[in-house]
């Protein structure tokens, strides 16, 4: 028997994972796990419906309508969820009550694609208004200078109604999301968990051009509202789309029983594993637009359509191998290879198994049976390991303390469940120690895009950091190929490279990508050891006497320099001539030392940065966040939470007049 505080203890858990899925695009339990949670839920409301008010989950529909990507829009019609259901029986139940309703109704059933719903609004045939669900009843957000960074969202339409609203789901084709999270990763930054998640924190992105770089697509599922022109049913609405070149959901079917709604369904979930993109069940909707009228809605679902939520497919199968992959942020990667299988029509043999702390958490050994699902997704997952099958003398498998691709020692990086390679030089993350070694806080070679590394790797003309400078000597094939565009362009990135010659040498330190080592701490050693010669002679004690490097650090720094491959770049650095010493800046001096700043707000005449190069000039060092290690709170207009937080700790707050009063003191 459920008592009322195991009801309010499921209601409380369903909003948390509601807010993480709607809000925050960071669902953490699966979709199936969700429709779960709320099955009991509604079981628990029929039994006891006392107990239900306004406020339960079953009663709301979407998230909350947020201000990020545009201002709030009050919907023209709601943009309401679906009625799940789980079953053959749901799904012969819910037609059988159609034919009761309605006189000989037709279905049509069609794919539910996993994206972020979003409507568009057409006067005349030009697009003005592109909203999301938000919180599908009142208000959603104004996302229109976003869809129009859509291939698929159309904003002029040749044969138009006087006024159309359509409604369809933005989504990420898997390829399209690969490539972000790849970039992601180079660019030292989290990769997104699903396809779903990434497309729905692009949509609501400020900045219009992230949304075409990541490559979002649209379906439209459903007409809203129309004005000057009538369609009779839903797959006569498709039609007019079709010709006016918008895309609908593919592959519907209309149907007039049960035993034809059915096979829709299956056929659907057999094809589903070959799609580009994730589906998360199909839907089966009333095609007569005047039978819909007829039914109507609750307040949170039409009672003309119903989502039916394939079960997960799952299968055992035997582990043959765990092969290891090192990605571009040198984060190795443990796949299970096991005996292939079927699963939702297609055959996998390959599944993640993510990390250490995944294969010691369900006691993976090779040889062991798993069992392998699908649950309404593309990838495949391991759900556990059938320990009664194991063979004799099987032992929990351990990612070797060896990277398989360079042979350097494992580490486990601190706070995560992530094991990298310790090595700079190891050929699997070139791309990204290129990127960090040509960036801003190392090298600076303004111009020297993601995308020319990439090709220029892909060729084979960058093969380590030291190669930047050995592009000069391929000039005119890079000419000819047109990697970096015709010769003003090549000229130009040449220049860049060569004029980082003179760099500082703690850009270069930093540009090594050792472990633990960035800007701050580059300055520290070559403020101390003068040389990179010399810092790459300190034994790990004389390394640890430098201000903020510790033993890990150090053990780190005297590793990368005994290393040969390190020490090979090290020497070709010097014979292109690339500065290896601390260049002391004409005012600079030590008054500053031990002391830790933070710079918040709009500073009158310096940007955060030239206040910052100042402050390091004179031995200071710059960090991004207020705490108790903070000395001073450099505050322009509009300092914010900075601010706040500097009172409350009691930290001396000043104003860049005064900073510069404070240089000046003799």
């Amino acid at each position: 028997m459920d008592t009322i505080q195991e009801y309010q203890e499921l209601r409380k858990q369903i909003e948390y994972h509601s807010n993480r899925y709607y809000n925050m695009d960071a669902p953490e339990i699966t979709d199936y796990e969700y429709d779960m949670l709320m099955q009991r839920l509604k079981k628990m409301e029929a039994e006891h419906p006392e107990w239900m008010d306004a406020q339960s989950p079953t009663q709301k529909v979407g998230g909350t309508a947020k201000r990020e990507a545009g201002v709030l829009v009050r919907h023209n019609v709601p943009m309401l969820s679906l009625q799940d259901v789980f079953t053959k029986e749901d799904v012969e139940a819910f037609v059988q009550d159609m034919q009761q309703r309605l006189i000989d109704p037709e279905f049509v059933v069609e794919y539910k694609i996993d994206g972020l719903s979003m409507s568009l609004r057409y006067d005349n045939g030009s697009l003005v208004l592109a909203e999301t669900r938000g919180d599908g009843v009142n208000f959603g957000e104004d996302v229109t200078e976003n869809a129009r960074m859509i291939a698929d969202v159309r904003t002029t339409l040749s044969d138009a109604p006087e006024y159309l609203e359509i409604r369809g789901e933005v989504y990420m084709k898997n390829d399209a999301f690969a490539h972000v999270n790849e970039t992601q990763e180079l660019l030292g930054k989290k990769p997104f968990a699903n396809p779903r998640n990434c497309a729905a924190g692009t949509l609501r992105q400020l900045d219009s051009q992230v949304v075409r770089q990541r490559q979002l697509s649209m379906f439209i599922f459903n007409l809203q509202q129309v004005t000057g022109r009538s369609f009779e049913t839903h797959t006569e609405a498709y039609e007019y789309m079709k010709s006016q070149k918008i895309p609908v959901i593919e592959d519907y079917r209309v149907c007039h029983n049960a035993e034809e709604v059915w096979d829709a369904i299956c056929a659907i979930g057999e094809n589903r594993g070959n799609l580009d993109y994730d589906i998360d069940g199909a839907v089966v909707k009333i095609n007569r637009y005047a039978d819909r009228e007829i039914l109507g809605a609750t307040s949170k679902v039409p009672r003309w359509a119903i989502a039916y939520k394939y079960p997960p497919e799952e299968k055992e199968t035997r582990l043959l191998d765990i092969e290891l992959s090192v990605g571009r942020t040198g984060r190795i990667t443990p796949t299970a290879i096991f005996e292939p299988i079927r699963l939702c029509g297609t055959t996998v043999s390959r599944a993640t198994l993510h990390n250490q702390d995944f294969i010691d958490e369900l006691d993976i050994a090779i040889g062991d049976t798993l069992v392998v699902y699908k649950s309404g997704e593309i990838i495949p997952k391991v759900k556990c390991v059938l320990h009664d099958k194991r063979p004799g003398g099987a032992t929990t498998y351990r990612i070797p303390d060896v990277c398989p691709v360079c042979g350097a020692r494992t580490y486990r990086e601190e706070n995560t469940a992530d094991i990298k390679c310790s090595s700079a030089n190891c050929p699997a993350q070139l791309e990204r120690h290129i990127i960090n070694f040509v960036g801003r806080d190392a090298m600076d070679i303004k111009g020297f895009g993601t995308v020319y590394i990439e090709e220029l790797v892909r060729g084979e003309y960058l093969n380590d950091i030291a190669d930047v400078y050995a592009l000069a000597d391929q000039r005119e094939r890079l000419i000819e190929q047109g990697i970096i565009g015709k010769e003003k362009n090549t000229d130009k990135l040449l220049e860049m490279i060569e004029k980082s010659k003179q760099n500082d040498a703690y850009r270069l330190l930093t540009g090594f990508g050792i472990s633990g080592i960035g800007k701050a701490a580059a300055k520290s050693l070559l403020n101390h050891f003068g040389t990179i010669e010399a810092v790459a002679n300190a034994s790990v004690e004389e390394l640890t006497q430098v201000e903020d490097i510790g033993e890990i650090s150090a053990q780190a720094i005297h590793q990368y320099f005994r290393d040969p491959a390190s020490q090979t770049i090290v020497e070709r650095l010097k014979q292109y001539g690339v500065n290896m010493a601390r260049q002391q800046q004409e005012g600079g001096d030590e008054r500053f030392r031990g002391k830790t700043f933070v710079i918040t707000g709009t500073l009158p005449s310096m940007g955060r940065k030239e206040a910052a190069e100042l402050i390091e000039l004179h031995g200071g060092k710059v960090s991004g966040s207020v705490s108790k290690k903070t000395d001073y709170l450099v505050a322009g207009d509009n300092a914010g939470s900075k601010l706040d937080k500097a009172n409350a700790l009691q930290i001396p707050v000043l104003s860049e007049e005064e900073l510069l009063g404070l240089i000046r003191e003799s």
